[in-house]
């Protein structure tokens, strides 16, 4: 019988297996950034220990930095904290740091990528659940604890149970006006938000091979919130192109890439669970609720609580619409926002700014709607800038921000929604308050996010 992909990798990583099923992990690449890390870093002080691998590791600074300023500073003195520890504990233990105001700051999960420090066949951990992103290299890549963190540090290792193998297969083309973000919210409307929980994913298929590597990147990246572990899809032509051009790629660089191929699933290979999803079928999606699965096609209405099967799911829903002040029946399209964001370590890479920025050119965002538009890292606003993206943004009257960082997809900046408001946001989760206390979000693509901040209620681009 053959074997999986994900399989292949763990194999070429184990150091030991005990008599438990646990096998030690050997870890290629550790990120860091400055939320969750400071404790892992005085337990090594207080156990006496060292970093084991410092040029295996990295660090950024995205989640509490602000992105109206590269120069003010954090004004939240917890935040600020927990920069400065950051930046002392990267010093003593001689990992590099990007902190804010350097040329390759950014969300961890967009700079792993860029800098070429994510490559197919690796093992990949960072103290953040949404490292799956970096599985769309055909790499095994998933969050891990702080106790954890303390681990790897010490050890360059991580003891783990294997998870379960899971094949998504996506069939047909997706059609014009569709992204990856309409994709995966259609993927997990239909398995639920614990669909694929224990498992590792590998997106397969058609539609999947057609995606670019923001596209692949977009669609691991929201594994997690389908419970996976880690999502994948295997290394091919679109993953080499992409790397070639990355810095620190090896000198024989076609030798690596012929290893890099032998990392495809066996054609005998056995899944423990398989889901096919059409995407010729698809339609641009957006959520209603408060998760992920609670998503419906944007020609749709919100549903009532009957719709669904269980007395859990009903609850759910009640919930949900009580919280998301909507009620069933209503159509999508007719729901007003206050705010538009797009950015993320979902949506914030160039080609997603180069999408909304097709559907601002020449129009302007609604006057009721604020809209604000974070880059993923500083090389993405360099280049958006060299592309006159920022000019299109600034004649639509969209505020393109001066940093990058994770901004208000995790509202632990001074980027949050007010009690009350309601978003279109490309981010990727709108579980109550992810955005601020007592804040609504609709999570959508980058192109119905600007077409949303046009109209000043939940749009296509064809609607405008």
């Amino acid at each position: 019988m053959g074997t999986t992909m994900a399989q292949k990798i763990w194999a070429g990583h184990v150091v030991r297996s005990d008599s438990s099923g646990e096998d030690l992990l050997y870890i290629d690449l550790h990120l860091l950034h400055e939320v969750n890390t400071p404790q892992a870093f005085d337990g090594l002080r207080a156990a006496g220990r060292t970093v084991r691998r410092p040029d295996l590791t990295v660090g950024t600074e995205d989640h509490n930095t602000p992105t109206t300023s590269l120069t003010r500073g954090i004004l939240d003195p917890a935040a600020r904290r927990q920069a400065e520890l950051m930046r002392a504990n990267c010093a003593e233990f001689g990992i590099p740091l990007h902190r804010l105001g350097s040329e390759q700051q950014g969300i961890v999960h967009v700079i792993g990528p860029e800098l070429g420090l994510s490559r197919p066949g690796m093992t990949i951990v960072c103290c953040d659940s949404h490292t799956t992103t970096q599985g769309a290299f055909g790499a095994l890549a998933f969050g891990i604890g702080t106790s954890q963190v303390e681990h790897v540090l010490a050890t360059q290792t991580l003891p783990m149970s294997r998870p379960r193998d899971m094949a998504v297969t996506i069939t047909g083309q997706l059609p014009f006006g569709c992204t990856a973000k309409d994709l995966v919210l259609a993927l997990i409307a239909r398995i639920g938000t614990a669909g694929a929980q224990g498992h590792l994913v590998e997106f397969r298929g058609e539609a999947v091979r057609a995606l670019s590597m923001e596209g692949r990147m977009t669609l691991c990246n929201m594994a997690v919130e389908a419970g996976a572990r880690a999502g994948m899809v295997a290394p091919d032509q679109t993953t080499f192109d992409y790397l070639r051009l990355r810095p620190g790629m090896p000198a024989d660089f076609d030798a690596e890439v012929a290893h890099w191929r032998t990392l495809c699933t066996d054609a005998d290979a056995v899944f423990d669970k398989e889901i096919v999803l059409d995407a010729s079928s698809l339609r641009p999606h957006v959520s209603w609720g408060t998760n992920p699965g609670q998503s419906v096609p944007i020609d749709a209405h919100v549903p009532h609580p009957h719709e669904f099967a269980g007395a859990q799911e009903q609850a759910a829903a009640e919930r949900a619409l009580e919280y998301m002040d909507l009620k069933p029946g209503t159509a999508l399209r007719d729901v007003a926002v206050d705010a538009v964001f797009i950015g993320s370590c979902t949506n914030s890479r160039i080609e997603d700014l180069r999408a909304a920025a097709e559907v601002l050119r020449g129009r302007r965002v609604a006057d009721s709607v604020e809209m604000i538009i974070v880059p993923g890292s500083a090389a993405v606003r360099r280049q958006a800038c060299e592309e006159g993206l920022d000019e299109v943004f600034a004649a639509a009257g969209a505020d393109f921000r001066a940093a990058a960082g994770c901004s208000m997809c995790a509202a632990l900046n001074e980027d949050r929604l007010r009690p009350g408001q309601r978003a279109a946001s490309t981010n990727n989760r709108n579980y109550e308050g992810r955005q601020g206390k007592g804040s609504r979000t609709h999570i959508v693509s980058p192109p119905v996010a600007a077409a949303t901040a046009v109209r000043g209620r939940i749009a296509a681009p064809a609607d405008l």
